[in-house]
């Protein structure tokens, strides 16, 4: 199993275990994830997080979906989600989205956690690039992706639907340069 860390967060597939820790923290998050993330709503149940975390094994398999939890990488506390998703193999391209658990906002665990599964997906699933799509509304998901080193590229008018409401979103990107992991520079 993949695992990937920076010493303070731990990022690694999700497994059957986790669907307490997910569940509970997707509860403490509904009113703050929900206004981003239609997923993420009042009512929403363990047979959802059961469904997710038990779908995630094929969606490796088939290179559809590659779904991480963010973990405190000392106390293995569930803090969040990050994953690539929206794989386009024709351009190698994906986008990455993330959320972190209410109380644990304002710590950079979503930069973080996005730079982790960025540079995964550029390295080892051979994507050139990421893109991370965020509402323009949804300025703390802007600030974890400028602080994941992401590139700001624009604003793409009715882009995300949010709610079953058109939003503009603002497009970032991460490449394999911004890691320094081109031919010239790799490590």
């Amino acid at each position: 199993m993949t695992e990937l860390s920076d010493g303070v967060i731990l990022v690694r597939p999700l497994r059957a275990e986790d669907i307490p820790a997910e569940y509970e923290a997707v509860c403490e998050s509904i009113p703050e994830v929900s206004a981003w993330m239609g997923w993420c709503h009042a009512g929403y149940t363990i047979e959802e997080t059961t469904a997710f975390i038990m779908s995630r094994e094929a969606a490796w398999k088939n290179d559809t979906d590659y779904g991480f939890g963010v973990f405190d990488a000392g106390t293995k506390k569930f803090l969040g989600g990050v994953g690539l998703n929206f794989i386009n193999r024709v351009h190698n391209c994906a986008n990455l989205g993330y959320w972190v658990r209410t109380s644990c906002t304002g710590r950079g665990v979503a930069s973080s956690a996005a730079r982790l599964a960025a540079r995964y997906g550029l390295e080892q699933l051979g994507f050139q690039r990421i893109e991370i799509l965020a509402a323009v509304g949804n300025l703390p998901s802007q600030r974890a992706a400028e602080k994941a080193g992401a590139v700001r590229e624009g604003v793409l008018r009715k882009r995300l639907l949010v709610n079953n409401q058109p939003q503009d979103a603002v497009l970032y990107s991460l490449v394999a340069e911004d890691f320094d992991l081109s031919p010239e520079g790799a490590e």
